[in-house]
């Protein structure tokens, strides 16, 4: 039987799986590692980007324009409202691409991906449809029953949305779908039709720009929260009536997310706590990923916010499904989204999926203080590729993959869950071409820089332009400056710091925090200018407040120096735009080394904001450079700006992650088990099957097999789930009888099963059953000598003799020395006593056992489910398999093999390495185990509190 095709369709057929194939007898290998010949904490050398375009910028026609710096500046000639429809009657593939404006230069050659990438990579079976994750829709919504929806442009991440646009143009080869949440809601009482008072933002940019980012105006304060009383109802005509009107009137297919509290029997959305839904991602994960940390408390607050973290990701998942075809792409953005990768391969374990993290990634030791670290790691490797902002980020991910989920890592990805996922760098880039034509030939943008001029002469002016957030450096900023001052007298009146700073629009930043921060660099600016100023001159003008577009782009053109001192940055746009401004005036960059962009713009100045004196020095350095030396530097960051545009940026993620899909095959990966399902399905079963390994399953592996004694923790969960009489719990071990009876025998209602199915003992019984009486056990003397022999030649190694198997086991030997030994005593018994007797050498985590060939655990799994009976109704409802290493992998062979319903049976393997397996699920530890298992039992831990949310659509607070 072939290889699964790409892509699997929404219900994978079990007897596609490539493990069923006849010929296959036993679990294949872990693949090796993709190496790309780099050390994970040594940065590689730079590889160039392809940043030639398929299409002149200025010229091909633009995608729908969500914000002021619109990468595609606006034309009078009418568009096409899709690729199909742009390439209508072209005969000819050149006249094709001239359609699409691909074609600049006839001497010019693209790459097939930019064009077709259907064409390029045919094996993916691509649909050419490709889905955008993203928080939040790229407008902030007021609504008013019965009447169209107000659409203002959202504030922040321009650079995303307007690779959002890029992708809705007629020059993006796919047919791209945006999915967002609809954002915090506005009731706006009275209001008029959205059509008769709104103008149509793609029609009217001027309206749009005043709201858009990166600059926004209009306000010292932060914007107006919705009102939280008794909570927006919204009813589904209107909820439908938003969804046309975002792929009506504005350019490019939105697709909202409804995030509501509760659903009434009239099919109206009540949404009232607006904000829960950014708690644990701007609380917990934008502090933390900054390195900052939150002040102790009791955690409810947190396990509620991750709750409502786990079931917002999981309705996007949803969502999604919903408008998903075989063949798409989806794309992944941002740190709200990081469970979402996951939560779609346990639905479609064959999609496409690509991530990618805007913000800073921590280092393993920062990362670690995280409470839900490895159910956030989890979520990012159900993608197939995740990218980052720079080589630091992408090489501490690896790394906490490694230190806390312990999977093989290198510079090139993590092998996890059988397959490989792609990690790397890919620097986010800005609208070049519209910043400068928007920057430049405005008039008001050039009487505002004579006034500015004007306001300042004789004087060097200093820009800084940051949000209100403590990890974005500004009060360094002050205090460097306030050095310089010291240091360099002869500046004292000669040079003006202008430093801008706008509300910031995260949770994290509360208000406490806020007038902490606003009175620290009030208290700055006063000293400084006490200090150093006068009655008709203060050195640091701050403004706390929005700037205009025109105001912003003013103060980038007329400025001598940029000042960047951010302590923690993802990517920091500002750079970006103060160099396409500094085209004429060729003004230095002081850029933090800490910043997203620190890598990619090696020709500015780069400091350690923490180096105050250093940071002093290099205000001095920008100040007396010669002219052709800022010349040549900005000529440099000019052109890489220019080329490394946003386009660029997009074209070159979707190019690595088809050629990563393209690579390795990913038809085998397990998929984290999707709890929130097992809980479901396990609620709605009167017929309940569990059966567990021990070793490696309910207690770790430990050095000495006699030290495995099972905690209290795990007889107390599994005492509980086997009283349910609806449950039927089995142990199924390579233990022998002594052992499980010492250890288990004391909790009647289990089933046991000793050294792999040779013996049972029946729930309520004391009696063992023999399923082995009539078996030639001769074989067991010439395995003794062979074990023997290797036994004394390997310091560490002892046997282990049961009744049926006989087992070698190595985990005190050294392990090269003792893995080595293994292979060749396997050679030796599989070509003497295997050869003789219906007997086999089976692998284990560091032993060797021969048992006879009738005997192992799927026979066991297989006669379990027969006893339940074969008519219509007799067999169980809900089956649970969880096993660590080879021998489970006949129970997870048998269960494939059986006729039961594929959502009413759940194989789990366990443990971290990225074996490939029958098991349609993973966990990661013991400790996961007896976490899913309390999750049965009714218990609601941190780690299970976002399954009950979605099943039961909230966490009891008696439950938190």
């Amino acid at each position: 039987m072939s290889t699964p095709e790409r892509p699997a369709q929404l219900e994978q057929e079990p007897s596609t799986h490539p493990a069923l194939h006849p010929s296959i007898t036993s679990v294949p290998v872990t693949p090796g590692i993709h190496i790309a010949g780099h050390s994970a904490y040594i940065e590689p050398e730079s590889t160039p980007q392809d940043t030639e375009l398929p299409f002149d910028p200025a010229r091909v026609t633009p995608g729908p324009q969500w914000n002021a710096n619109s990468y595609f500046p606006p034309n009078n000639e009418a568009r096409s409202s899709s690729p199909t429809e742009a390439v209508a009657g072209a005969r000819t593939g050149e006249e094709l691409l001239s359609r699409l404006s691909l074609v600049g230069d006839p001497a010019s050659k693209h790459d097939l991906a930019d064009i077709d990438p259907r064409a390029a990579h045919p094996s993916l079976n691509l649909s050419g449809g490709l889905i955008s994750a993203t928080f939040c829709v790229p407008y902030t919504v007021g609504y008013s029953p019965g009447l169209d929806w107000e659409l203002k442009s959202r504030r922040g991440t321009s650079a995303l949305f307007d690779s959002f646009s890029y992708l809705a143009s007629a020059a993006s080869p796919w047919n791209h779908t945006l999915v967002g949440w609809t954002g915090e809601i506005t009731e706006i009482p009275g209001a008029q039709p959205a059509s008769s008072t709104s103008p149509n933002p793609a029609s009217n940019s001027a309206s749009m720009n005043k709201a858009s980012a990166p600059i926004p105006v209009d306000g010292t304060s932060k914007p107006p929260q919705p009102a939280q009383t008794e909570g927006v109802r919204v009813g589904r005509t209107d909820r439908q009536r938003l969804e046309r009107q975002l792929e009506r009137d504005h350019g490019g297919k939105i697709v909202p997310v409804w995030l509501t509290d509760e659903m009434n029997e009239e099919d109206v959305a009540i949404i009232k706590d607006q904000s829960r839904w950014r708690r644990f991602a701007e609380h917990e994960l934008y502090t933390l990923f900054h390195y900052k940390q939150n002040e102790p408390a009791d955690g409810r607050a947190a396990r509620r916010s991750w709750a409502d973290y786990y079931r917002m990701n999981k309705l996007f998942a949803d969502r999604i499904l919903e408008i998903y075809k075989p063949g798409d792409i989806i794309i992944i953005h941002d740190y709200y989204l990081l469970l979402l990768p996951s939560l779609l391969r346990q639905r479609l374990p064959n999609v496409y999926i690509g991530f990618f993290l805007h913000v800073p990634f921590p280092s393993s030791e920062f990362y670690r203080c995280l409470s839900r670290r490895k159910e956030i790691l989890e979520g990012v490797l159900g993608a197939n590729m995740v990218g980052f902002q720079s080589y630091s980020y992408s090489r501490h991910f690896s790394s906490c993959c490694t230190r806390i989920l312990g999977f093989d890592s290198s510079s090139a990805g993590v092998d996890a869950y059988g397959a490989h996922v792609a990690v790397d760098v890919f620097p986010i880039g800005i609208n070049a071409a519209s910043t400068q034509q928007q920057a430049f030939g405005d008039p008001v943008i050039e009487e505002k820089i004579k006034g500015i001029r004007e306001l300042y002469a004789g004087k060097k002016i200093i820009v800084g332009r940051d949000r209100l957030d403590a990890v974005r450096g500004v009060a360094q900023k002050l205090q460097a400056f306030e050095i310089f001052l010291e240091r360099y007298p002869e500046w004292h009146d000669k040079v003006v710091l202008i430093q801008v700073t706008s509300p910031s629009p995260l949770q994290e930043d509360q208000e406490d925090a806020d007038n902490r921060f606003v009175n620290k660099i009030a208290d700055l600016v006063a000293r400084i200018n006490g200090s150093f100023g006068s009655l008709s001159f203060a050195p640091v003008q701050h403004f706390p407040q929005y700037l205009s577009r025109e105001e912003y782009f003013a103060l980038l053109r007329v400025a001598d120096v940029g000042l960047i001192t951010s302590v923690r940055d993802g990517m920091n746009t500002t750079s970006l735009e103060y160099v396409i401004c500094q085209k004429d005036n060729h003004g230095p960059l002081i850029l933090s080394e800490f910043s997203g962009t620190a890598g990619s713009l090696g020709s500015a100045i780069h400091i350690n904001p923490w180096d105050l004196g250093g940071v002093a020095d290099a205000i001095a350095q920008a100040l007396t450079m010669p002219l052709e030396e800022r010349k040549e530097q900005h000529e440099k960051l000019y052109k890489h700006v220019v080329a490394n545009n946003v386009q660029s940026w997009t074209n070159n993620y979707l190019k690595r992650l088809m050629t990563n899909l393209s690579s390795f095959d990913q038809s085998f990966a397990t998929p984290a088990l999707d709890r929130a399902k097992l809980l479901y399905q396990y609620r709605q079963a009167k017929k309940r099957l569990f059966m567990f390994d021990y070793d490696g399953t309910l207690t770790p592996i430990v050095k000495d097999p006699q030290s495995a004694i099972p905690s209290d923790r795990v007889i107390r969960t599994l005492k509980t789930l086997a009283s349910d009489p609806l449950n039927s719990v089995w142990i199924i071990s390579g233990r022998d009888q002594a052992f499980l009876d010492e250890w288990m025998g004391h909790i009647t209602e289990l089933g046991l099963s000793a050294e792999h199915g040779s013996f049972m003992r029946h729930p309520r019984s004391e009696e063992w059953e023999s399923l082995t009486d009539k078996t030639d056990m001769s074989w067991q003397s010439e395995v003794m000598n062979v074990f023997q022999h290797y036994t004394e030649r390997t310091q560490g190694s002892f046997i282990e003799r049961k009744k049926i198997a006989l087992t070698w086991h190595y985990r005190r030997a050294d392990p090269e020395y003792g893995a080595f030994q293994a292979r060749e005593c396997q050679k030796h018994l599989e070509n003497t006593v295997a050869k003789n007797w219906d007997v086999e050498v089976m692998t284990g985590k560091a032993n060797l056992e021969v048992r006879p060939r009738f005997v192992n655990k799927g026979e066991i799994a297989k006669r379990l489910i027969q006893a339940y009976g074969d008519k219509p109704g007799d067999p169980p409802e809900f089956v649970l398999c969880l096993g660590d290493d080879f021998t489970d992998e006949d129970m997870f062979r048998s269960l494939r093999q059986s006729k039961l319903p594929e959502d009413h049976v759940f194989s789990v393997t366990v443990g971290a390495s990225s074996k490939q397996t029958l098991a349609s699920w993973h966990l990661l530890e013991p400790s996961d185990v007896i976490s899913v298992i309390s999750l049965l039992n009714g218990s609601a831990d941190a780690g299970n509190v976002g399954a009950v949310a979605v099943v039961e659509g909230s966490v009891p607070e008696s439950r938190l």
